[in-house]
């Protein structure tokens, strides 16, 4: 029922669009308009603090759904979730119900500050300084490849607290788009996901309330690679999604497309292709959908489940779009049919929430 649901959602709210936001590279507002309508922007959100409480796999499905139709739309609730959850996993009580609250109405949304120029992969090498002043913090730094940053109202925002411990010297803050100080670059020219903007988040003598901090002092890291083990599984979905949609325009387009007199899909060579990209988007829906299962129980070998899902996934959408492209011929390298944009969309999940190179390091740390 949900997955009926949301996919028609997707399909008469956000898919008419999908073209354009790529084509013009701005920000999906109807897509965030039909999804908070439909309490379908921050579907994870706990219901004590007024939001849906769907559990990891329905917000999966949810993500998988807008994918399917528009990649850069389906960053909404992904990217509400990656921001949101160190407040929900190490957050005050206080702090939750602050900044939880707004997110579930769909009054803002939320954005995740890790990476920074000179620190991608190496996060822990991060440069960005909190400093203590009685009872507030003064954040100095810059982020880069942060998610919708200039649209996000909040900010969860990794900094050096104590230079000498490297990764436990790392603390978690609550920035607010408002707070004097804080500024945007300008959006950065990407090749796909162009409806999501990424820029990057200027800190300047930010000057925060000490109530504002994640959890104590020194876990901010912690906090930060604990949320990726549960939000990897939401870029598998992503993926999933973007495979999934590229597999059925193919689908249609073969059975119509005639060549030698006959539907292309008719012939065995054709045929094969199809049948390998169904089985290997399947095969990512399994293993994505167990991650899923095991963020939810907070299982001992979830790690290992998170990153491999966004791993395979990832790949099999890079597969599966460059296949359909393939199968379009010509047309599929226009921009007047969809699979191009699902290619270009497709790659980012390879890069982004830790590349598969840094994925196939931390499966290795943590063979089940």
């Amino acid at each position: 029922m949900l997955r009926e649901s949301v996919r028609s959602l997707a399909e008469a709210k956000i898919l008419p669009f999908a073209a354009a936001v790529d084509e013009e590279s701005r920000f999906p507002q109807e897509a965030l308009d039909a999804l908070v309508a439909s309490d379908l922007h921050a579907v994870h959100v706990p219901e004590t603090y007024g939001g849906a409480g769907a559990d990891a796999l329905a917000t999966v499905i949810v993500i998988e759904e807008v994918a399917r139709v528009c990649a850069s739309s389906s960053l909404i609730p992904a990217v509400n979730k990656l921001g949101s959850l160190p407040v929900i996993l190490s957050g005050s009580e206080e702090l939750k119900a602050k900044y939880l609250g707004p997110l579930a109405k769909g009054d803002a949304m939320f954005s995740y500050a890790l990476s920074e120029p000179d620190a991608g992969s190496d996060a822990a090498g991060m440069k960005t300084r909190a400093v203590r002043d009685g009872d507030f913090w003064v954040l100095n730094g810059v982020k880069r490849w942060i998610t919708n940053a200039g649209v996000s109202e909040y900010y969860t925002v990794m900094a050096v607290t104590d230079p000498e411990k490297r990764s436990k010297g790392i603390s978690a803050f609550v920035v607010e788009k408002s707070d004097e100080g804080v500024s945007f670059g300008a959006p950065e020219k990407k090749l796909g996901i162009k409806g999501s903007p990424t820029r990057e988040v200027y800190l300047d003598n930010v000057r925060i309330p000490a109530d504002r901090m994640i959890g104590a002092e020194g876990t901010g890291f912690a906090t930060a690679m604990k949320t990726l083990d549960h939000t990897r599984i939401t870029i598998a979905a992503q993926a999933l999604g973007i495979a999934q949609g590229a597999l059925d325009y193919a689908k249609g387009y073969v059975q119509e497309r005639k060549q030698f007199g006959k539907p292309i899909g008719d012939f065995q060579g054709v045929q094969f292709m199809l049948a390998d990209m169904a089985m290997k988007i399947e095969a990512a829906r399994q293993l994505t959908y167990a991650a899923a299962a095991k963020s939810e129980r907070v299982d001992g070998d979830l790690t290992f489940f998170g990153a491999a899902a966004k791993c395979f996934a990832s790949d099999v959408a890079m597969e599966v779009t460059t296949d359909a492209v393939q199968l379009l011929g010509g047309y599929g390298y226009t921009r007047d049919y969809p699979v191009e944009r699902m290619m270009r969309d497709a790659k980012i999940t390879q890069i982004y929430e830790g590349t598969n190179q840094v994925q196939r390091i931390v499966m290795a740390r943590n063979l089940p």
